[in-house]
Protein backbone atom coordinates (compact mmCIF):
# COMPACT_ATOMS: atom_id res chain seq x y z
CA UNK A 1 0.00 0.00 0.00
CA UNK A 2 2.85 2.38 0.86
CA UNK A 3 4.50 1.77 -2.54
CA UNK A 4 1.16 2.48 -4.26
CA UNK A 5 0.81 5.79 -2.38
CA UNK A 6 4.35 6.81 -3.36
CA UNK A 7 3.68 5.87 -6.97
CA UNK A 8 0.46 7.89 -6.92
CA UNK A 9 2.26 11.01 -5.63
CA UNK A 10 4.97 10.75 -8.28
CA UNK A 11 2.43 9.98 -11.02
CA UNK A 12 0.30 12.98 -10.03
CA UNK A 13 3.31 15.30 -10.04
CA UNK A 14 4.53 13.97 -13.37
CA UNK A 15 1.05 14.12 -14.90
CA UNK A 16 0.60 17.74 -13.83
CA UNK A 17 3.85 18.72 -15.52
CA UNK A 18 3.33 16.67 -18.65
CA UNK A 19 -0.28 17.66 -19.21
CA UNK A 20 0.80 21.29 -19.06
CA UNK A 21 3.50 20.66 -21.64
CA UNK A 22 1.95 18.40 -24.28
CA UNK A 23 2.67 21.00 -26.96
CA UNK A 24 6.31 20.93 -25.94
CA UNK A 25 6.36 17.13 -26.19
CA UNK A 26 5.48 17.31 -29.87
CA UNK A 27 8.25 19.76 -30.70
CA UNK A 28 11.57 18.48 -32.01
CA UNK A 29 14.38 19.56 -29.71
CA UNK A 30 18.10 19.70 -30.39
CA UNK A 31 21.06 18.53 -28.32
CA UNK A 32 22.57 21.37 -26.29
CA UNK A 33 25.35 23.14 -28.20
CA UNK A 34 28.96 23.12 -27.03
CA UNK A 35 29.81 26.75 -26.23
CA UNK A 36 32.40 28.28 -28.59
CA UNK A 37 34.11 29.86 -25.57
CA UNK A 38 35.43 28.49 -22.25
CA UNK A 39 32.42 27.67 -20.10
CA UNK A 40 31.81 25.80 -16.83
CA UNK A 41 28.60 24.40 -18.33
CA UNK A 42 29.68 22.10 -21.18
CA UNK A 43 27.22 19.35 -22.21
CA UNK A 44 28.16 15.82 -21.14
CA UNK A 45 26.67 12.32 -21.41
CA UNK A 46 25.01 11.28 -18.16
CA UNK A 47 23.25 8.12 -17.03
CA UNK A 48 23.61 8.61 -13.28
CA UNK A 49 19.91 8.80 -12.42
CA UNK A 50 17.65 6.90 -10.07
CA UNK A 51 14.79 5.33 -12.04
CA UNK A 52 11.56 3.75 -10.70
CA UNK A 53 13.07 0.24 -10.92
CA UNK A 54 15.64 1.23 -8.27
CA UNK A 55 14.25 1.03 -4.69
CA UNK A 56 16.22 4.18 -3.78
CA UNK A 57 14.08 6.16 -6.25
CA UNK A 58 11.20 5.78 -3.78
CA UNK A 59 13.24 6.56 -0.66
CA UNK A 60 12.50 10.17 0.38
CA UNK A 61 15.82 10.37 2.22
CA UNK A 62 17.96 9.59 -0.85
CA UNK A 63 18.94 12.86 -2.46
CA UNK A 64 20.07 11.94 -5.99
CA UNK A 65 18.89 12.97 -9.45
CA UNK A 66 15.77 11.05 -10.52
CA UNK A 67 14.49 10.24 -14.00
CA UNK A 68 10.95 9.29 -14.99
CA UNK A 69 11.06 8.21 -18.63
CA UNK A 70 9.69 5.42 -20.81
CA UNK A 71 13.32 4.67 -21.75
CA UNK A 72 14.88 4.70 -18.28
CA UNK A 73 18.57 5.31 -18.92
CA UNK A 74 18.72 3.04 -22.00
CA UNK A 75 18.93 5.90 -24.52
CA UNK A 76 21.47 8.71 -24.69
CA UNK A 77 21.07 11.45 -22.06
CA UNK A 78 23.04 14.69 -22.32
CA UNK A 79 23.07 17.21 -19.47
CA UNK A 80 24.54 20.56 -18.56
CA UNK A 81 25.50 21.41 -15.00
CA UNK A 82 26.92 24.20 -12.90
CA UNK A 83 28.84 23.40 -9.71
CA UNK A 84 27.59 19.83 -9.79
CA UNK A 85 23.89 20.71 -10.11
CA UNK A 86 22.19 19.64 -13.34
CA UNK A 87 20.75 22.68 -15.10
CA UNK A 88 19.22 20.89 -18.08
CA UNK A 89 19.01 17.44 -19.65
CA UNK A 90 18.00 16.01 -23.04
CA UNK A 91 17.16 12.38 -23.78
CA UNK A 92 17.05 10.53 -27.09
CA UNK A 93 13.86 8.77 -28.10
CA UNK A 94 13.88 5.30 -29.67
CA UNK A 95 15.00 6.86 -32.98
CA UNK A 96 17.86 8.87 -31.48
CA UNK A 97 16.06 12.24 -31.65
CA UNK A 98 16.71 14.51 -28.64
CA UNK A 99 13.94 15.77 -26.34
CA UNK A 100 14.50 18.29 -23.54
CA UNK A 101 13.57 16.73 -20.21
CA UNK A 102 11.33 18.68 -17.86
CA UNK A 103 12.77 19.36 -14.42
CA UNK A 104 10.15 19.19 -11.69
CA UNK A 105 10.19 21.99 -9.14
CA UNK A 106 10.98 19.44 -6.42
CA UNK A 107 12.94 16.19 -6.43
CA UNK A 108 9.80 14.20 -5.60
CA UNK A 109 9.72 12.04 -3.48
CA UNK A 110 12.90 13.42 -1.83
CA UNK A 111 12.25 15.67 1.18
CA UNK A 112 15.71 16.94 2.06
CA UNK A 113 17.48 18.48 -0.91
CA UNK A 114 15.64 21.57 -2.13
CA UNK A 115 17.55 23.80 0.32
CA UNK A 116 20.90 22.87 -1.21
CA UNK A 117 22.74 25.33 -3.48
CA UNK A 118 21.10 25.46 -6.89
CA UNK A 119 18.20 23.40 -5.56
CA UNK A 120 20.34 20.27 -5.32
CA UNK A 121 19.60 17.11 -7.27
CA UNK A 122 16.49 17.22 -9.45
CA UNK A 123 13.73 15.04 -10.83
CA UNK A 124 13.66 15.00 -14.64
CA UNK A 125 10.67 13.80 -16.67
CA UNK A 126 10.50 12.81 -20.34
CA UNK A 127 8.04 15.25 -22.02
CA UNK A 128 4.55 13.84 -22.49
CA UNK A 129 5.26 10.67 -20.49
CA UNK A 130 2.60 9.60 -18.01
CA UNK A 131 3.67 6.57 -15.95
CA UNK A 132 1.35 3.59 -16.23
CA UNK A 133 -0.14 4.68 -19.55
Amino acid sequence: MRHFAQAAVVAASVAAVTLGSTAIAQAQDEWPPIPPYPSPSVPFDNSNFLTPENPNYWNPLVNQDRLTSPFGTSTRIVCTAFHGVLTGCWQADQYGNPHKLIRLQANVPNVSGSGLPGGGPGHFVYPGFIPGS
